[in-house]
């Protein structure tokens, strides 16, 4: 008699487990589910299989091959386009079934009494009977009714529990005629419960129910698939073993390395050539793959670890499974009901909490908590929040779901009733998640301002006007293509500071959302005149008169990421004639070689039409790029030098305000205006926050991130810095390009260094400790002056805040001293880390 083994299914509801294996491969006691099956089938006499495969056919092939090393003959039939379901896969090989033949699942772990089933079968004369069992909960499964002779009389597949009939259920396992296949249609799908057993009802066929009285489990989803470890270990199911039994209920692997401290409760499975450190625990339940490394102190509680994993040092695992060669750091937590996909790692201290699954090869931040499946994406952050807010990668870390919990967990960071103002960029995934972040807010019982698509310095300007107690800004991110940046803001348009990020991230991790009553949930409107009242500040800011009177002509660039296009009606008002390029708008951001393409065109624009300026305007209205009128473009330190110069040269003695990563250009340019620099944090909250502690301050910011006039609202704004320069420039009767020539020289290098994790904190204590305290600037990360103190020369170490590097900037008045000294210091990181790793 043969058997055919159904083992095309996919698995979803194992996943992420099946992700990338196919389920009849998942591992029961570190052996495959479809081995045990066989070993059932070989045991009551069946020897020539049939397996039927569609999901990644080629590892089951791979795995059991011809099945000699099984004890049995395997052959395959492939369903190549789709599934053709339970009976139709067996149609398929109708030809290679010419007597009696079992049919049986192959993600079933069971030990039923076959041959009892067989002999039932042929005593009765039956064209097809159902192996039945007993459950407590039917709903699930194929309910069946048999007479006092077994013969089935009604069945209902998956019933409500209105309709729920008998506890009795179809196994999913059948011995059949091949004369029933003729019932089918050739390569159409069709199922046993659904299709063919109804056809067989119908016409009256002998159709029967043999009730078995042994062990089954259906490993359906991962509920099951935990609970079939515990009953295999626990004698609830004989399966054949693949270890030796050390003491009752401990079964050890061959050459597995067990310290003498180590403390276990049986059941225990171990598997081969594992290592067991000092100190572990292991509960009752727990099952350990084959080479699977455990480090000292762990405390391992009814866990499923499959092959190949390393778990650190002090690590609690409760009730999980872990997948294939997944890494985990030391004291990571894996609470009950989690599930790791395979290859995935996860950092220091991290946790995932309870009943979150996690897909194949995703990276856990240090530190990190994940309270929700991590599905897209390339990891789980250990904080939420970066250099300006929430960024990811867009519909896959910035989701709807995610937007909905953030607006709720900031809104319950703020009083019953606060009022929050919500704008965005033009793109339509910034539609979307704001409007999510409005659901968030609205459910917690927050009033929103609705200020739709405006650029964001609109959007800071309005907020004390509107008096808001909070803001939200939703755009696409200008430093990470592809992904969407949330900012929030507080009551003056500021980004929050860190302390109110930890609170929204806190609430969010713990989802302790506050729910309003029915009739405190929020409500939203959409204020009027918001263009008008930034308009109306924006020129009280400006010498109007003396911009009217250059009668400039200045040709703005959109670069296809308009957002309001403001600039060029205020210049129209102020008597310019501008010229505007590429003011439509593209959903998708530009990669950097069409921002260079579109920055050249502007450059060949403006010397063409002989305009006085040229500006490239982006990130939603924060940044700009000059031209000058020679059609030469002007960027970074030197478009920093350049602004500095035109406001120190209008207001002598004046205050401004630089990133500390700045180069020294400003340094010089102020000194020959007898005015001062502040070096701030190199963020953009830095430079905000430094425009209202410092009450004279003239202007902040730098050319990478724009610039800040804190007498118009505490942000960056690219299109009151054009203005401002129009101004300037007239007043002073300069040019840019002749402002550009004049600048000193000053040599400036940036180059990022892979530094570990763990060590970027000691090489900047180690930089602490071994240079003098007054040739040491910790504003941000460790400026130091290596041949004392002197501004126009030194290095700078800044810890990257996502990724494992280590900012290295250098500045000097000559390339040589710039290249020698960055040589040194790169030279001294790699010897520490090196003697940090012996």
């Amino acid at each position: 008699m043969r058997a055919v083994l159904m083992a095309g299914g996919a698995g979803t509801r194992l996943r992420p487990l099946t992700c990338d294996l196919p389920k009849p491969l998942m591992p029961v006691l570190n052996r495959p589910i479809a081995e045990h099956t066989l070993a059932w089938l070989r045991g009551h006499g069946l020897t020539e299989l049939i397996m039927t495969l569609h999901y990644l056919p080629d590892a089951v092939q791979s795995y059991f091959q011809d099945g000699r090393e099984f004890g049995v003959q395997v052959s395959y039939a492939v369903e190549e386009l789709r599934p053709l379901g339970t009976a139709g896969c067996v149609r398929q090989v109708a030809s290679l079934l010419p007597e009696t033949f079992v049919v049986v699942s192959g993600d079933v772990i069971t030990d039923v009494n076959l041959q009892a089933a067989i002999s039932f079968h042929r005593e009765r004369g039956a064209k097809l009977t159902v192996i039945l069992t007993q459950v407590p909960d039917p709903a699930e499964f194929g309910v069946v009714i048999t007479d006092g002779e077994g013969r089935v009389v009604r069945l209902l597949e998956k019933p409500t529990p209105g309709e729920v009939f008998s506890d009795r259920v179809n196994m999913g396992a059948y011995i059949v005629e091949p004369e029933v296949l003729g019932y089918l249609s050739p390569d159409q799908p069709a199922d046993f419960a659904q299709d063919l057993l109804p056809q067989l009802l119908a016409r009256g066929e002998p159709v029967y129910g043999f009730v078995s009285g042994g062990y089954w489990c259906d490993v359906g989803n991962l509920e099951r698939y935990r609970q079939v470890q515990w009953d295999a270990l626990t004698g609830r199911v004989r399966l054949a073993e693949s270890y030796r039994q050390v003491q009752s209920g401990v079964w050890m692997g061959e050459q597995v390395r067990l310290d003498p401290s180590v403390v276990w409760e049986p059941p225990v499975l171990i598997g081969h050539y594992c290592r067991i450190g000092a100190g572990v625990r292991l509960g009752a339940g727990t099952v350990i793959g084959d080479y699977v490394t455990v480090g000292a102190q762990a405390d391992l509680k009814r866990p499923v670890i499959l092959n190949g994993v390393v778990v650190g040092e002090e690590s609690h695992l409760r009730a999980c499974v872990v997948g294939r060669g997944s890494r985990l750091g030391r004291r990571v937590q894996i609470l009950e009901g989690a599930v790791l996909g395979h290859l995935c790692s996860v950092g220091e201290e991290a946790q995932v909490q309870s009943g979150c699954r996690i897909w194949p090869g995703k990276y856990i931040e240090p530190g990190a908590t994940v309270s929700t499946n991590l599905i897209w994406g390339t990891g789980a952050r250990r904080h939420l929040f970066g250099a300006r807010g929430v960024s990811g990668l867009a519909n896959v870390d910035i989701t709807p779901e995610l937007a909905i919990r953030l607006g709720a967990a900031f809104g319950s960071c703020l009083p019953p009733g606060a009022q929050v103002q919500v704008s965005r960029d033009q793109r339509k995934v910034s539609r979307m998640i704001s409007r999510s972040i409005i659901s968030g807010l609205m459910s917690v019982g927050v009033q929103v301002q609705n200020l739709e698509a405006n650029a964001i310095p609109i959007s800071r300007l309005v907020a004390p006007v509107l008096g808001v107690d909070g803001g939200v800004h939703v755009r696409l991110d200008p430093d990470q293509a592809g992904h969407v940046l949330i900012e929030f803001l507080d009551h003056q348009g500021i980004n929050i500071p860190p302390s109110l990020e930890k609170k929204i991230e806190a609430t969010l991790v713990r989802e302790e959302f506050r729910r309003a009553a029915l009739a405190d949930i929020g409500d939203m409107t959409v204020p009027g005149r918001v263009v008008d009242l930034y308009c109306g500040a924006f020129q009280q800011q400006l010498q109007v008169e003396a911009i009217r009177q250059s009668r400039a002509k200045v040709v703005v660039d959109y670069a296809y990421g308009v957002s309001g296009a403001v600039l060029p009606e205020l210049l129209v008002g102020y008597g310019c004639d501008p010229l505007v390029l590429n003011a439509s708008l593209r959903q998708t951001p530009l990669s950097s070689e069409e921002k260079e393409s579109l920055l050249q065109q502007l450059g060949r624009v403006v010397e063409a039409v002989r305009a006085h300026l040229g500006v490239q305007v982006s990130a939603n209205g924060e940044r700009l790029v000059l031209v000058d009128e020679t059609g030469t473009a002007m960027q970074g330190s030197v478009l920093t030098a350049v602004v500095m110069e035109l406001i120190l040269a209008g207001q002598p003695r004046g205050t401004v305000a630089v990133p500390v990563t700045t180069s020294s250009l400003v340094e010089q340019v102020a000194r020959y205006h007898e005015g001062r620099v502040i070096r701030t944090k190199a963020n953009a909250t830095a430079l905000m926050r430094a425009g209202q502690e410092q009450p004279r301050l003239l202007c902040a910011g730098s050319g990478e991130l724009g610039f800040i006039f804190p007498q118009l609202h505490p942000g960056f704004d690219a299109m009151f810095t054009t203005a401002k320069i129009l101004e300037l420039l007239t007043v002073q009767e300069r040019s840019l390009a002749q402002i550009r020539t004049d600048l000193p020289t000053v040599a400036w290098k940036h180059q990022p260094i892979h530094c570990p994790w763990r060590l970027k904190g000691a090489w900047m204590r180690h930089l602490v400790e071994t240079h003098p305290p007054n040739l040491l600037d910790l504003t941000d990360g460790v400026r130091l002056f290596p041949q004392g103190y002197d501004p126009d020369h030194w290095v700078l170490f800044l810890p990257d805040a996502t990724e494992p590097i280590l900012h290295l900037v250098v500045n000097g008045l000559t390339r040589e001293w710039v290249n020698d000294w960055g040589s040194e210091y790169r030279q001294r990181l790699q010897n520490f880390i090196e003697q940090q790793e012996v």
